[in-house]
């Protein structure tokens, strides 16, 4: 049986990635197709498989812009060949679910979430506060129509399997579709406890773009008076550099993974400040053995034990996560409990569920759905 791979775009090492970089160990002879691949921006696992890019790749500064190519994304999609694939095991947050699978084949999609842009976040990314009224009216009726197209090809996936059960509801309700629950990978083994004494600062580790609100987080530690690390890079870190002037706040830029590591070991807790679909970053601090200060909502709460290995903030305001970070030095968190908690995450546990679906699934009799 020939199977193919399908990866919305190949930019990075972003927690999508590292869950294609398992599923293409599990399906080393595959084809790995996608809307852009960056060269030397993927592990060498990843970029040892015949990458064939779609249409989107010849455009003009594709390597930063390619966002700025989304209308485009689903004309592109439907353009791959894929008449001597037998299984398609997307793995999709964008386009990559809408491929067309020839009659006959099995298409397994899994799914980190209906695109967010097009359907519940519109105003994170696109809103007038944003982007300017103009720019706004001009990507309402275009994200509305990329919202239509991604309903009406859901139905191009014989099986579903989500990142958390969250997204399973948000599959349930955009798609009309079941789906199973396998949690992303996490490298327990790399990310481990160090036995070091935790120093006083909080850590982010995120992309700084607008619905992961880096600014709330920002307000809260300037109300505490907790310094508050970040790592990552995006659009929105003027935006944000500029509202962090007055307050004990430092952006670290790109960090290696051996950074983020020793930066997860010295925090005194990670916070994650956004609703995530899932939330790859809580899971490897908590394998450090370092709490999580959460959003009570999304992933979060499949991964953060209240009280046990972090604290979820009921509310998405500064004062309310201001008050969760005064709590921490009231507060006693057991390093080996946390770390055992996030082992039930580990890439082998991912790789083993993900092995028995992908074998059902090519299994199936023609024609079954789940």
């Amino acid at each position: 049986m020939k199977a193919a791979l399908v990866h919305d775009w190949l930019t990075g090492m972003r927690g999508g990635e590292k869950a294609l970089e398992v599923l293409c160990e599990l399906l080393p002879e595959a084809d790995l197709l996608t809307l852009v691949h960056v060269p030397g921006r993927v592990s060498p696992t990843i970029a040892s498989h015949r990458i064939r890019p779609s249409l989107i790749q010849r455009l003009p500064l594709v390597d930063r812009l390619y966002r700025h190519y989304l209308p485009l994304f689903p004309f592109a999609i439907e353009q791959f060949d894929l008449d001597d694939v037998d299984l398609v095991l997307s793995t999709s947050h964008c386009a990559a679910k809408s491929v067309v699978p020839r009659p006959g084949a099995r298409h397994l999609c899994y799914c980190f979430t209906p695109m967010r842009y097009a359907w519940d976040q519109f105003d994170h990314y696109f809103g007038p506060a944003r982007v300017g009224a103009p720019a706004n009216a001009l990507a309402r009726p275009v994200l509305a129509g990329l919202a239509r197209w991604d309903r009406r090809t859901s139905g191009r996936v014989d099986r579903y399997v989500a990142i958390s059960h969250y997204v399973a509801g948000r599959i349930r309700r955009y798609y009309n579709r079941p789906s199973d629950v396998v949690y992303p990978p996490v490298d327990t083994e790399f990310f481990q406890p160090d036995g070091r004494v935790p120093e006083g600062y909080l850590l982010i580790v995120s992309a700084l773009v607008p619905y992961k609100r880096i600014d709330l987080a920002i307000d809260a530690a300037h109300l505490a008076g907790i310094p508050l690390r970040i790592v990552g890079d995006g659009p929105e870190r003027d935006r944000l550099c500029a509202q962090a002037a007055d307050a004990p706040v430092e952006f670290l830029g790109h960090q290696t993974d051996d950074q983020i590591r020793n930066l997860y070991r010295g925090a005194a807790a990670v916070v994650l400040p956004g609703e995530e679909d899932f939330g790859i970053v809580p899971v490897e601090a908590q394998a450090c053995g370092r709490p999580v200060v959460a959003l009570a909502r999304g992933g979060a709460r499949e991964t953060v034990r209240d009280g046990v290995t972090g604290v979820l903030v009921p509310e998405p305001t500064a004062e309310a996560f201001a008050d969760a970070f005064s709590s921490l030095p009231g507060r006693w968190f057991d390093v080996d409990v946390i770390r055992r908690h996030a082992e039930g995450f580990s890439r082998a546990q991912f790789a083993r569920q993900m092995q028995d679906i992908i074998e059902q699934t090519a299994q199936a009799p023609e024609g079954t759905r789940w």
